[in-house]
């Protein structure tokens, strides 16, 4: 079993030591700040490469180093000046840091911890800034990432900082982490919660908009944290203003303040229950073999494979008649249902399930690419927008050539993407949805699926905010963010914009803003008025999450045909300088100049193997990196007999060589059981005898039309046997007329926990039962509701 640490030649963990992280929330952004402790107790100086997640729409905008007593703080400098600038340093004995992002990934950077002394202590300090992002409960939610899974680099393309791998079990971790929170809103809060164990909430003032939070003792760092934030009045539309530095010059980004306007509008009912009926639905699953790892480490898991089967199931069965639709299923290569999207009726419905039950993990890698240029090569069917649906993990090398891609056909169709399991990529999943005005879910945990799927379905369905235009009055400004597409009911965007001119300097000046939008046929006008002298914030927080916007949007024009790369390469290293935001061409870099003496006796790499979940499988040579790592899990509890899932990589510099297929064939590992009775993972620690879930029992066996037939299986789902649902069917009433309502009345009755996922074919239902034309219903509800032991109201159905 390996160990895990800086390694000594006793098999002894060495370098990291302790994490404390701290949390300041205002309001809808957060400023975050890591402390990692490192010590090395080897008899040779060695350098140390940390790879670490960190969320995709982050701005990092801090790095320092203290080594004994003194502090070096980092700056931004071009990339390849940097790295020069680090191998100077390290090569001549002094202490040195470079922090950068990864070529392939937004979401993963890389801190090298270049030549610690024998004995040598050393902090390293880096801070960013978020916005938090809108839940289905108007919660906000914060995530500090532990996880990050390996990404899949496809063959050819090299390897990368994310292209090996180490882990250890997560009992082994010798490090500990410390996580407190100070949060600060406008609005009082009403909780904070979280899915690992938290200290009671503390409130700080009486009117409860100031609180703080910390873990429990003891907790380990195998899973990504996440926080739940419950503030009063949600909704409410803001203007926040921030004064520039004050030492910055007037007429630059970091000079002028900047305003962020929080833009959350309201779905009146009307359009909420306005819902399309055409579409051409495009589902794309992830086969490869790490979706046979499981959702979570609990008794009752099930593994991310036979989660999405399921999740297809009810989508399939969700779909309006006389759409379009087709399922990709992809890994090393591609698979298709059909050549072309088909039309949806019980044949083809049928037909999909079929294959949809054979489902497996079983497809190698991880390369999306290929299926993506495939769909789009496909013409897009006439009066029916194309909907894309994507399910994966997120182990993906080529995240920034996937994006382009997205990115340049936005205007064919819109994504919805779907970060299965603790480590999915933000910037894979978020970019995938941003790019093409869709819309982004993260389904860790115990979360089902299912729920969140059928979420998006809704909006995929309903109108949306659509024809965004701002009028700002009162002031000049500069946007920064990217013009707004498209806003779902629940979403919320956030506007920044760079606010000049000398009505800024005047006391008490205001500014007003209107935004006008178009919601189905209506057209809406929000105005809100705001200080254009804004008290001063040394934070500058608003300024640099303006700027990342800005940044963004510059990297992404980079990857036009005919764009001129050089300028707009220039555009970014000046802007990410100027605010202290890292960027894909600059990096921080900070150099102890004074600890000038040569490097003594061979320069040692060392890792820091990552947390597995569980249990201990040694990894074969091949797979066996150098460097260092923040601790993170194994998200796998399927046997691995070849390598199915693997935590973060700690490696030396310069990246390895491209990730053998092997390490992500499943081929092995036998699938769980779902709805469709399959067998269990080896030790996933479930009965093979599961009863199947009953809600999705009775879904698959509604017909395309939206209605039952009555039948054994049926009745099995209600708890009763064909003979007793046959002989209560009320006079002259036709049995599928009589089964479809039962079905109705057992969801309205046993299942309302779960109705945003059976929404869509109880809508069905009610519709098809419509044309039946039923004269004795109110009888045969009552008749039901007696069958079933329910009190379900005709009202209450929908009918």
């Amino acid at each position: 079993m390996m160990n895990c640490g800086l390694l000594t030649n006793k098999n002894e963990p060495v370098p990291l030591k302790s994490i404390e992280v701290d949390l300041q929330v205002q309001g809808h952004v957060a400023t975050v700040t890591s402390t990692l402790q490192y010590v090395n107790e080897e008899k040779n100086p060695l350098e140390a490469i940390f790879v670490f997640p960190m969320p995709s729409d982050a701005a990092l905008c801090h790095f320092s180093a203290k080594i004994a007593d003194k502090e070096i703080v980092a700056k931004v400098q071009e990339k390849q000046q940097a790295r020069e600038e680090y191998d100077d340093a390290v090569s001549s004995g002094q202490q040195a840091f470079l922090l950068e992002e990864s070529d392939e990934s937004g979401d993963v950077f890389r801190l090298s911890v270049g030549s610690l002394p024998p004995g040598q202590k050393a902090a390293v300090n880096f801070i960013y800034v978020i916005e938090l992002s809108v839940q289905a409960d108007n919660s906000l939610r914060f995530c500090l990432p532990a996880v990050l899974n390996p990404r899949y680099t496809p063959a050819g393309t090299g390897g990368g900082i994310v292209s090996e791998i180490t882990s250890t079990p997560s009992g082994g971790v010798p490090y500990s982490l410390s996580f407190t929170v100070h949060v600060n809103s406008p609005n009082p809060i009403t909780k904070i919660e979280s899915k690992c164990s938290l200290e009671p909430l503390e409130f700080l003032n009486t009117d409860h908009t100031k609180a703080k939070v910390t873990l429990s003792a003891g907790h380990k760092f195998d899973r990504d944290v996440e926080l739940f934030l419950h503030y009063q009045n949600p909704h409410q539309l803001t203007a926040i203003g921030e004064a520039g530095a004050p030492t910055a010059k007037p007429g630059t980004l970091m000079g002028d303040p900047v305003a962020m306007l929080s833009f959350y509008p309201e779905f009146p009912k009307s359009v909420m229950s306005s819902l399309a009926s055409c579409g051409e639905f495009v589902f794309v699953m992830d086969q490869s073999g790490s979706m046979a790892c499981n959702m979570h480490n609990g008794p009752d898991a099930r593994s991310r494979i036979v989660s999405a089967r399921d999740t297809l199931l009810l989508l399939l069965k969700s779909l309006p008649m006389s759409c379009y639709f087709n399922i990709y299923g992809f890994g090393s290569h591609y698979e298709s249902f059909f050549p072309k999207s088909v039309e949806y009726n019980q044949q083809t419905m049928d037909q999909a399930l079929e294959r949809v039950k054979k489902i497996e993990a079983n497809m190698g890698g991880t390369e999306i690419l290929q299926p993506l240029q495939q769909i789009y090569n496909q013409p897009c069917i006439a009066d029916h927008p194309r909907q894309l649906f994507i399910f994966t993990d997120g182990e993906v090398g080529n995240t920034k050539d996937v994006l382009n891609l997205v990115r340049k056909n936005s205007d064919l169709h819109r994504c919805f993407s779907f970060g299965i399991g603790e480590g999915a990529s933000t910037a894979l999943i978020t970019g995938l949805a941003e790019n093409a005005s869709g819309y982004a879910q993260f389904i860790t945990g115990t979360d089902r699926m299912q729920a969140k799927v059928m979420q998006s379905l809704r909006y995929a369905l309903q109108p949306a905010v659509v024809d965004v235009r701002e009028v700002w009055s009162g002031v000049s400004t500069t946007r920064l963010s990217p013009p707004i597409k498209t806003i779902f009911n629940g979403q919320r965007a956030l506007i920044y914009a760079q606010l000049k001119g000398e009505e800024c300097q005047k006391p008490d000046a205001k500014g007003k803003i209107s935004v006008q939008y178009r919601l189905g046929a209506e057209e809406v006008t929000n105005t809100l008025e705001f200080s254009l002298n804004p008290t001063e914030n040394s934070g500058l927080t608003i300024h640099r999450l303006g700027a990342r916007s800005l940044i963004r949007s510059l990297e992404r024009k980079e990857q036009d045909e005919g764009a001129d790369k050089d300028a707009l390469k220039a555009q970014v290293v000046d802007l990410s300088i100027q605010s202290g935001v890292i960027s894909s061409h600059t990096a921080f870099i900070a150099v102890n100049k004074g600890s000038g003496q040569a490097v003594k006796g061979p320069m040692l790499t060392r890792r820091v193997p990552t947390a597995m979940r569980f249990g201990s499988v040694p990894m074969p040579k091949m797979m066996r990196c150098r460097g260092a790592a923040m601790p993170m899990m194994m998200p796998c509890s399927a046997p691995m007999p070849k390598m199915c899932g693997m935590a973060a990589p700690m490696l030396l510099r310069g990246g390895g060589a491209p990730k053998p297929k092997m390490m992500f064939d499943m081929a092995a590992v036998q699938p769980q059981s779902g709805l469709f009775g399959m067998s269990e993972c080896a030790d996933s620690g479930m009965d093979p005898e599961t009863p199947k879930d009953p809600l999705l029992q009775l879904i698959s066996l509604q017909k395309a039309l939206g209605c039952w037939e009555m039948g054994s299986t049926l009745a099995e789902v209600f708890g009763k046997t064909e003979e007793e649902l046959v002989k209560q069917i009320p006079a002259q009433v036709d049995p599928g007329v009589w089964a479809t309502l039962l079905a109705l009345i057992w969801l309205h009755g046993f299942q309302m926990d779960a109705q945003v996922e059976w929404q869509f074919v109880a809508m069905k239902a009610v519709a098809w039962i419509q044309t039946q034309k039923v004269v004795t219903l109110a009888e045969c509800v009552q008749a039901g509701n007696s069958l079933l032991g329910c009190q379900v109201t005709e009202d209450a159905l929908g009918i």
